[in-house]
């Protein structure tokens, strides 16, 4: 099969330089070598003093980069290569390097693994202060075809009706096409029937965005928020072809001996082959008396935590996911305490103290707040789930320097061809506490 030249840039940055001349921005180039990979799915060189970061890169290649440069770092994108690492592969997706999904195709999976523990390590020790020397276990499943949930934009094609595709990176211009290989085969398949109504001609305008989710026998399919309804005709059709009754209708799944009842606006971990895993890395072997879930969702943790301990509160801000949790635990006859609030606002009224903590939080992490009042609560263990190593690393120094130690950690590559680096990290209460900062 022949494949398109890989990384031949015909898009530049809006602004690709930071010499102001009379107001207008010059752009830099230079030919600079590649150090390492960094968070953000990058590679860093050096101009002079300038760090300069740049996308689709692998370490020790020699590269013709334009950028632009604001506050002292460099932004930009390869215009040509001296010298290619062997290491290189060919990346199977015909969009990649224009697509905003994926930024690793081009290096092998085993690589990956690699650089990403090694971007995870140095970021808990540069914004952590965290000098890990212990193991980082590496938990990893099939690299191709995982993810069970994926946004599809639309927007008007130069020929007419409207083509189907993803965003390129940080922009909202789309990048038409028909497959993406890390979407399950569910998604695959609805992808091309989603393709086909969008080049009917009767596809609604108002309509920009398709949010699919799928547990590989039924689809669950979710509409922006603010949208109106969509012409009757157009629903009909892409309920009967998708096989979905309305938007936003549950899913379940099943992981393991329990089942999950996922609404709409409901979140749940998007790899279907390591989601269960990660369930079992947030609980481990801990039982108790009494266990918080934090961020808890629609129950993955909690569930099998109620089997363990006395009592379980899972706290989930989202209504829609506490909702499905109640349901979850009363299917699987489990006694669960559901609570829908700020997780902040929850701790702060909390006056007893866990045997275990357990919080999945957002991207942005648990931030100062959380961090302080599991702090003041001091419970013997907590375990961490992130999917962003700098909040990560900035949540683990403020428990360090409230008394608590990092007694090991676990990489799962929840998103393989991806920047995103999930982590759980257990932490213990030490035994010479600190006084809180």
């Amino acid at each position: 099969m022949i494949r398109r030249p890989v990384f031949e840039f015909s898009n530049r940055p809006a602004e690709a330089g930071a010499l102001s001349r009379g107001g207008r921005i010059e752009p830099v180039r230079a030919k600079l070598r590649i150090e390492k990979l960094v968070y953000g799915g990058t590679g860093l060189a050096r101009h002079g003093e300038t760090a300069v970061f740049v996308p689709f890169v692998l370490p020790g290649e020699e590269v013709e980069i334009e950028y632009s440069q604001r506050g002292g770092v460099g932004h930009g994108v390869p215009v040509s290569w001296d010298r290619r690492s062997d290491e290189r592969a060919d990346p199977p997706c015909r969009v990649f390097g224009e697509c905003g999904g994926c930024q690793y195709q081009h290096l092998p999976y085993d690589r990956q693994l690699t650089a990403k523990r090694e971007i995870l390590l140095e970021t808990l020790r540069r914004i952590g202060g965290l000098a890990w020397t212990g193991d980082v276990a590496v938990e990893a499943g099939e690299p191709w075809g995982y993810r069970n949930r994926s946004q599809f934009r639309f927007a008007a094609s130069n020929g007419g009706g409207t083509a189907t595709g993803f965003f390129a990176s940080g922009t909202h211009r789309l990048v038409p096409t028909v497959e993406c290989p890390i979407n399950s085969p569910a998604l695959g398949k609805a992808h091309r029937v989603l393709s086909e109504l969008a080049a009917s001609g009767r596809f609604p305008r108002q309509l920009r965005q398709i949010e699919l989710f799928t547990n590989e026998t039924e689809l669950q399919v979710n509409l922006p928020r603010r949208m109106g309804p969509l012409p009757k005709h157009f629903w009909t059709s892409c309920a009967k072809r998708l096989g979905v009754e309305r938007p936003g209708a549950p899913l379940t799944i099943r992981n393991g001996t329990d089942s999950y009842r996922v609404s709409g606006r409901s979140f749940f971990q998007v790899n279907r082959h390591l989601a269960g895993r990660v369930g079992e890395l947030g609980v481990g072997e801990s039982a108790g008396q009494f266990a918080v879930d934090l961020y808890c969702g629609v129950g993955l943790l909690t569930l099998p935590l109620a089997r363990r301990f006395g009592q379980v509160v899972g706290v989930e801000a989202g209504g829609s996911a506490a909702r499905d949790l109640q349901s979850n635990a009363a299917r699987a006859g489990l006694s669960v305490r559901a609570i829908q609030a700020n997780v902040s606002d929850y701790l702060k009224g909390l006056d007893r103290t866990p045997d275990l903590v357990v919080a999945d939080p957002p991207r942005s992490g648990l931030g100062f707040d959380v961090v302080q009042q599991i702090v003041r609560l001091a419970p013997a263990q907590l375990r961490l789930l992130s999917c962003n190593p700098a909040t990560l690393a900035r949540d683990v120094k403020g428990l360090l320097a409230g008394g608590y130690e990092v007694e090991a950690l676990t990489m799962v590559d929840m998103f393989p061809q991806t920047l995103h680096i999930e982590t759980v990290a257990v932490l213990r209460r030490a035994s010479k506490q600190a006084s809180p900062s």
